[in-house]
């Protein structure tokens, strides 16, 4: 289906942009005058942060795109996830992190900035954390752009080799100049990595010069020794009211700036590069790329904020600047076209629906046998011994455990639910020492269910975990680890646990079969324990009459 495809997925800063006008920009020592905003008040928050900027520019140019790494679920996070919604932006965000990343912009009358920076969760992504997370989402697209700004520079390497691997058109945005990144994002040689994984390779003149000690002002010059030196398709060089130069292998040259007057110029570099990624993505020429680019950034420097406001007039201006060959581009996001496109027909319930069924398709390749067997022996064990088993969760995995309780004990497997709150107070009670918990958690890091472990392992349990995260704390503190992650929930936010408490229940639903086969049970104990109902009716002994 259309929808299991996107044109561009992207890792690195999403930002919360703190806008406020100033009349000047001032120095050290210096104090100065905010202006109201349209709107009213001194400052107004707006979407921001540059892969999540020219991701959106990137969809008002219709392609289908998606953003994933780490967030917090902090207001910051929930205003920004909002914005993606909006803009049709897919996601796969893990909201483990301290803070979202936040920016206070101050912007003069010229257009002119100064920008002060929080990185939050974006600076605490690690090679492991797009490796574990994030490398079938990334497999899922034909573009991966990612950047020199605030992610770390082994986060980016990952995704880049990732990207390889899955044979990916790989986008970087050398968005700071190289002293700002080493040794804030990482060392230099990790730098130079992530520049060579780049096929092609957008950095600003600044940028682009402190890499070529020597090197003099043109920005042609430069495109032309990046690529040389990291073996790029292609490096554009952008410089402001300048224009930009490209070197490719069947275009170099310079592509001028289109004349606007600039309200604020925070973004249109990141509004360019979501020109380049539509020009790449439809197959235009390098020449015919960069005007779309020069225009969608032209078109953002006209207007307050860095993220896409309006769609359909952002997409009607760039397309008014730009005087390149015709294009044709794919729906707006938020279109009924849009919508029909990307759900191929279908409403919200059956695109969740779908996007349940791949993750559960996706975790069945990845179940390990093995892992069911040690669970049936600790249990069978377990059982010879006089113990029982106990299911806890929390929150929907509480109602998922409390199902798995009543479906072991309904195929021979006598279980009980256990209540990882009540169990702190006086519930670990029900648990004796030689008995088996099954310990139900996405995350394998929430609070409560970590205090209610801790207690029942002091008694002397087995412990079980179905989890999402195989490294989370949960997994490591147990026995047995059962595999129950997914990478998408499905729903317009996708973040309520959809596919995730599908999982869980499967796998549960699942190891209850292997020790239905294995204890051999039998029709008759089936009708023992469902005497009554439909099931009842089903398996009772016939008459003997006709």
């Amino acid at each position: 289906m259309a929808r299991d495809v996107l044109d561009v997925v992207g890792i690195g800063s999403m930002v919360l942009d703190r806008m406020h006008r100033a009349v000047r920009i001032v120095g050290p020592e210096q104090k100065g005058l905010l202006l109201e905003l349209p709107g009213g008040g001194p400052a107004q928050p707006f979407v921001g942060g540059v892969v999540l900027n020219h991701l959106g520019w990137a969809a008002v140019l219709g392609l289908r795109v998606g953003i994933f790494g780490r967030q917090a679920d902090d207001e910051a996070g929930r205003f920004l996830r909002e914005a993606m919604h909006r803009l049709g932006i897919e996601r796969q965000l893990v909201l483990d992190g301290s803070a979202s990343s936040v920016a206070e912009i101050f912007v003069d009358e010229g257009g002119g900035r100064a920008i002060y920076m929080a990185p939050g969760a974006t600076a605490g992504t690690d090679a492991l954390h797009v490796r574990r997370h994030h490398a079938e989402f990334i497999a899922r697209a034909r573009i991966l752009s990612t950047e020199v700004s605030q992610l770390p520079l082994e986060a980016a390497l990952e995704a880049l080799r990732l990207a390889r691997a899955a044979d990916l058109e790989t986008v970087v945005d050398l968005d700071v100049p190289p002293a700002d990144a080493v040794p804030a994002l990482g060392d230099e040689a990790t730098l130079m990595q992530v520049l060579s994984e780049a096929r092609v390779l957008k950095a600003g003149r600044d940028a682009a010069a402190e890499l070529l000690p020597g090197a003099g002002p043109d920005p042609l010059d430069l495109a032309r020794e990046l690529r040389a030196r990291f073996l790029c398709d292609a490096v554009l060089v952008t410089a402001g009211e300048a224009g930009c130069a490209i070197a490719a292998s069947t275009f170099e040259g310079e592509i001028p700036a289109y004349p606007v007057k600039a309200v604020d110029t925070t973004g249109a570099g990141d509004a360019f590069l979501g020109g380049v990624l539509a020009g790449l993505r439809l197959e235009l020429s390098w020449e015919a790329t960069g005007r779309l680019a020069a225009a969608a950034g032209a078109a953002c420097a006209e207007r307050l904020g860095a993220f896409p406001a309006d769609p359909a007039a952002d997409r009607m201006r760039i397309l008014e600047l730009y005087d390149g060959p015709p294009v044709e581009l794919g729906p707006l996001p938020g279109s009924s076209e849009s919508a029909g496109a990307a759900r191929a027909g279908a409403d919200e319930a059956l695109a969740t629906f779908d996007v349940v069924m791949g993750e559960l398709s996706a975790l069945r390749r990845r179940l390990d046998a093995a892992a069911f067997a040690a669970a049936v022996r600790a249990i069978r064990e377990a059982e010879s011994r006089g113990g029982r088993v106990h299911v806890t969760g929390v929150g929907k995995a509480g109602h998922v455990a409390r199902y798995a309780a009543a479906s072991l004990a309904s195929t021979g497997t006598p279980a009980a639910f256990l209540c990882p709150t009540e169990s702190v107070h006086g519930g670990a009670g029900q648990v004796v020492p030689g008995d088996v918990v099954i310990a139900v958690s996405q995350s394998g890091e929430t609070d409560e269910l970590r205090t209610a472990v801790e207690a029942l392992r002091r008694r002397g349990v087995t412990l079980v975990a179905v989890t999402g995260t195989p490294g989370s704390w949960l997994a490591r503190e147990s026995d047995v680890v059962l595999h129950a992650g997914v990478a998408r929930e499905g729903g317009p936010l996708g973040l309520a646990p959809r596919a995730s408490a599908a999982a869980q229940l499967l796998v549960l639903a699942s190891l209850s079969a292997e020790l239905e086969a294995a204890r051999g049970f039998t029709d008759e104990q089936f009708r023992e324990t469902h005497p009554g109902g439909t099931l009842g009716r089903r398996t009772a002994p016939r008459s003997g009459r006709d």
